[in-house]
């Protein structure tokens, strides 16, 4: 933990969870959320730390917009026009490409230079 603190949690969040964190849930991606006497609210990520693995559900009460815990009955979907909250993969191979970009570019309006 020491020599990658980049990949996990650092000490310091180490310590601070464990001697005043009060665990207050976790979502459907595996991340903890936490919460201090003073109010403080912080999370710990499973897996990689990407912060767009927090729902907005989650993301109002991170930054103290809502009261309110989100619970296992807010998960279901609000509206039907809704999708299931997925993490940004841009800089992944999982990212989206138009389908200009994922042809491949045979026919090129142009000639590189030689």
């Amino acid at each position: 933990m020491i020599f990658t603190w980049w990949n996990k949690t650092t000490l310091a969040t180490f310590f601070k969870t464990f001697f005043t964190g009060k665990l207050v849930g976790k979502d459907e991606f595996g991340n903890k959320y936490y919460k201090n006497k003073r109010d403080e609210r912080w999370v710990i990520y499973s897996g990689n730390i990407e912060a767009t693995k927090i729902t907005s559900d989650w993301y109002l009460w991170m930054h103290h917009t809502v009261n309110k815990i989100p619970d296992q009955i807010d998960k279901k979907k609000k509206y039907t026009w809704q999708k299931e909250h997925t993490e940004n993969k841009t800089g992944t191979k999982d990212s989206y490409k138009p389908v200009k970009i994922r042809k491949n570019s045979l026919n090129k309006k142009y000639e590189t230079w030689k």
